[in-house]
């Protein structure tokens, strides 16, 4: 088991380079098999959920190319196998993008039950009322989800519920179903926009991403493009987070600061300076922070993927906070591991009431998922002594480098395992 071991304490400074968005890549990595032509895909992230998708695209036959750790090359003209199934890919959420990509191809798809990180009930009923609609068969057994259809026919979906995941798995499908689909109470998020236009790139007639309502008119075929990802919104929310809680002064490049905007109000609200470029962002820390109340929210409203870190800098911010959470039932997972480092935070229902503290306090806790683990280590990097922070896998499943790009900032932070942990502890200390 590898841990992250921080010394707190440090103001970060300097600048950090933001890189691909990962929620979009694995979704344009899953299209990028819908047509049988090269598809160059640029600005990947070198992460682990990215890897995975990857080996599991490989293993059905199609053509992968790995040109360095951001570039990829695919061709799915080689598929020679719809049934996606091995021990990581039924780790990972990304998973069920495979269905629409092969279904909207192939007509069929065998794909295993998603996992993902236990931030509450993620059901893909949404996505198999789409496929449905537009006449799939679907049956679930054995923990595989088979999909299968004579034609695939354009019709008109209503969402029950605004879902990333949804929207872009049948974007996927009736990108190359016969007719005209359209998608009510869409998501609006940038990496569907991005799903949309990597789609658009390759062929596809793909109207209104971004908006409520999508409409897909099906195509035959798609052909080979090339593209580059959009810079990843949360990473980029993560590094402004810890310049803010560790008092410091951060200019977050490559960005698109469009998309960090709620992220940026709750910034300001707090006492931050945060100064908007081109294609950067910077953050001055105040010497105090402000308490504030949140509320999660789809697109464009603050992202639920910041929660936990908006709570480690609430933790220690002057006054009483409130942080409502209204898309994910166990995102405040965390909690416990915070109190351990001297935090105060009551949690009803789906509220948690934060009283500020002055400081954290150094201890060892468990990362219990992606961005609950970043937002420990944003706790690690603002609190007096050392911190350890366990079950670092989760981290390294969204985050590239993160122990690298947070040490190019000046926070004193080491990789471990538990063959080296007490020489990094000493080490560090």
């Amino acid at each position: 088991m590898e841990q992250y071991v921080i010394k707190g304490g440090t103001p970060l400074t300097g600048e950090v380079v933001i890189g691909g968005a990962k929620n979009a890549a694995l979704a344009i990595l899953a299209a990028a098999v819908m047509t049988d032509e090269t598809v160059t895909i640029e600005n990947l992230p070198n992460v682990r959920d990215i890897n995975v998708l990857l080996e599991a695209i490989d293993e059905i036959g199609a053509k992968v190319e790995r040109v360095n750790a951001h570039k990829v090359r695919i061709n799915g003209s080689f598929i020679k196998d719809v049934r996606v199934d091995n021990e990581f890919i039924r780790k990972i959420r990304a998973s069920y993008y495979l269905i629409g990509a092969l279904l909207g191809k192939y007509k069929r798809a065998q794909v295993a039950l998603p996992g993902g990180c236990d931030i509450g009930s993620r059901p893909i009923d949404l996505h198999l009322k789409g496929f449905r609609a537009m006449g799939a068969k679907i049956d679930i057994a054995n923990g595989i989800i088979k999909t299968e259809a004579e034609h695939l026919v354009g019709t008109h979906i209503y969402l029950d519920k605004v879902s990333v995941g949804a929207t872009i798995n049948i974007m996927m499908a009736a990108a190359m179903a016969e007719g005209k689909t359209v998608i009510e109470n869409a998501a609006k998020e940038p990496h569907v926009v991005d799903v949309a236009n990597f789609l658009n790139g390759m062929g596809a007639n793909i109207r209104g991403a971004g908006t409520d309502v999508i409409r897909i008119v099906g195509v035959e075929k798609l052909h080979k493009t090339e593209y580059s990802i959009i810079p990843d919104q949360i990473e980029a929310g993560t590094f402004m987070f810890a310049a803010a809680a560790t008092g410091g002064d951060v200019l977050v490049k490559n960005v698109i600061p469009k998309h960090l905007e709620a992220t940026t109000a709750k910034l300001i609200e707090v006492g931050c300076k945060v100064l908007e470029y081109d294609d950067s962002v910077r953050v001055i820390a105040p010497k105090k922070l402000q308490h504030t109340q949140v509320t999660t929210l789809p697109y464009p409203g603050f992202p639920t993927d910041m929660q936990p870190q908006m709570a480690v800098l609430l933790g220690i911010a002057e006054g009483t906070s409130t942080v409502t959470e209204s898309i994910f039932e166990n995102r405040f997972k965390y909690v416990d591991e915070l109190t351990r480092m001297s935090a105060e935070i009551k949690v009803e229902s789906n509220i948690a009431i934060i009283t500020g503290v002055k400081k954290y306090t150094g201890a060892r806790v468990n990362a219990p998922d992606l961005r609950a683990g970043a937002a420990l280590v944003i706790a690690g990097l603002a609190a007096e002594g050392v911190t350890v922070v366990d079950d670092i896998y989760y981290i390294q499943r969204g985050y590239e480098d993160f122990e690298g790009k947070l040490a190019g900032l000046g926070a004193v932070i080491e990789k471990a395992d538990d063959s080296t942990l007490q020489k990094a502890i000493l080490k560090i200390s």
